[in-house]
C-alpha cells in the first residue's frame, strides 16, 4: 500500500468549541506521528461554524511543535486571500522552526462565502487568472537572494519549502504539471473530474528542480470501526455536514444519527452520492478492500485520509485502523 497522510479540518462538534477542537487536533497529530502517517495537513476555511483551522499557519505551528517526525502542511493556503510575500514569510518561519517538516499546499478558491471573502481581502477585483503568477512569485521568494533584489522574504529566502498545487478541476492539474509540482486533488468532496485531472497532470508533467517525476495525492474519506454497522453510523455525521452545507445551512459537526440516509429526499441522496463517492466505510477488512480498489483504479502515489467523525475517540480509532492497513 502507498503512503497515507492525514487531512484534519479541526472539526468543531455540536456542544463543543474551537479550543477543544484544537486540543483534539494536536492529540490526533501525535497519534498519527506514532502510527506512521506521512503528513498532517490543515486547511484554510473562513467563517465556517464547524472548522477551527482558519489561521492555518498558526495551527500548523501548534501541531509541529507537539510532534516529532511527521511532516506538517497546509492543504491548503488559499493564495488569493494573501500576498505571496506574507505566505513566504509565514512558511519561511515555520521551516526555520521545524526544518525539513513543512509542506505548502496552494489553492485558488476563497475557502469562504463571498461576504467573508470580501472581509478577508477588502477587494474582490483581483483576477483569478493571476493565481499562476502568484504561485511563481511565492516560489521565487524561497530562492536564494539575488544581487539587487529589493523584495525578499525573511525568513524564507534560501529555504526548502516544498510547494504543492491543490485542485478539484483540470486547472490545478495543468498548472501543477507545467510547474513540475506535486498535485493534490480534492476527490474527498469533489471527485467528478478526478480521473481526467490525473491523466492531464501525468501526461503534461514537466520535471522541475523540486520534482523529477509526477506525484499525485488523492483525498479519500475513511470511516473505519470494528464493524460495518458501527462505521456506517459514524459516517452519518459527515453526511449531515455535506447535506447541510450544500443546502445553505452550514453547521458544527453533528452527532451520528441511526438510519440517517433513509430519511433523506432523493436530491439529498444525490448530493451524498456525488460528493462522497471516494469513501471507505466499514470494518478493517471492508476498508482495506475499498482502499486497495481505489489505489488500483487511480494509480495514486499517496492518499490524504480525512475522517470527519463526531466522537474524538472513535475518530482516533478510525485512523488507527487505517494506519494498520499501510505496508
Amino acid at each position: 500500500m502507498i503512503p497515507f497522510s492525514v487531512l484534519d479540518l479541526s472539526p468543531i462538534v455540536e456542544g463543543s468549541d474551537a479550543a477543544q477542537s484544537l486540543r483534539n487536533t494536536l492529540d490526533l497529530a501525535r497519534h498519527a506521528d506514532r502510527w506512521g502517517f506521512e503528513r498532517y495537513w490543515l486547511a484554510e476555511h473562513h467563517g465556517m461554524a464547524g472548522i477551527a483551522s482558519a489561521a492555518t499557519a498558526v495551527v500548523m505551528a501548534h501541531v509541529a511543535g507537539g510532534t516529532a517526525r511527521i511532516r506538517v502542511g497546509a492543504g491548503g493556503i488559499m493564495l488569493p486571500n494573501h500576498s505571496p510575500l506574507v505566505i513566504a514569510e509565514q512558511f519561511g518561519t515555520l521551516e526555520s522552526l521545524f526544518p525539513g517538516r513543512i509542506d505548502l499546499g496552494l489553492g485558488r478558491a476563497p475557502g469562504s462565502d463571498q461576504a467573508t471573502a470580501r472581509a478577508l481581502r477588502r477587494d474582490l477585483n483581483a483576477n483569478p487568472d493571476e493565481f499562476p503568477q502568484d504561485v511563481v512569485e511565492l516560489m521565487h521568494y524561497f530562492q536564494p537572494v539575488q544581487e539587487g533584489q529589493r523584495v525578499r522574504a525573511v525568513p524564507g529566502a534560501g529555504l526548502n519549502v516544498p510547494v504543492w498545487i491543490l485542485g478539484s478541476s483540470l486547472f490545478g492539474a495543468q498548472l501543477a504539471a507545467q510547474l513540475g509540482l506535486p498535485f493534490a486533488f480534492a476527490s474527498h468532496f469533489a471527485p467528478a473530474q478526478m480521473m481526467q485531472a490525473i491523466e492531464v497532470y501525468r501526461s503534461r508533467f514537466r520535471p522541475s528542480a523540486q520534482l523529477q517525476r509526477s506525484h499525485v495525492m488523492l483525498g479519500f474519506n475513511v470511516f473505519a470501526a470494528d464493524t460495518d454497522d458501527q462505521a456506517r453510523l459514524l459516517s452519518s455525521s459527515m453526511q449531515q455536514a455535506f447535506v447541510n452545507l450544500r443546502s445553505g445551512r452550514p453547521s458544527r459537526l453533528q452527532a451520528p444519527v441511526a438510519g440517517y440516509e433513509e430519511r433523506l429526499t432523493p436530491p439529498e441522496r444525490a448530493i451524498l452520492e456525488q460528493t462522497l463517492s471516494c469513501s471507505a466505510i466499514g470494518s478493517p477488512d471492508t476498508v482495506k478492500r475499498e482502499l486497495q480498489a481505489f489505489v488500483e483504479r487511480t494509480g495514486a502515489d499517496e492518499l490524504m485520509i480525512t475522517s470527519q467523525i463526531f466522537d474524538h475517540a472513535a475518530r482516533l480509532r478510525s485512523y488507527e485502523i487505517t494506519a494498520g492497513l499501510q505496508g
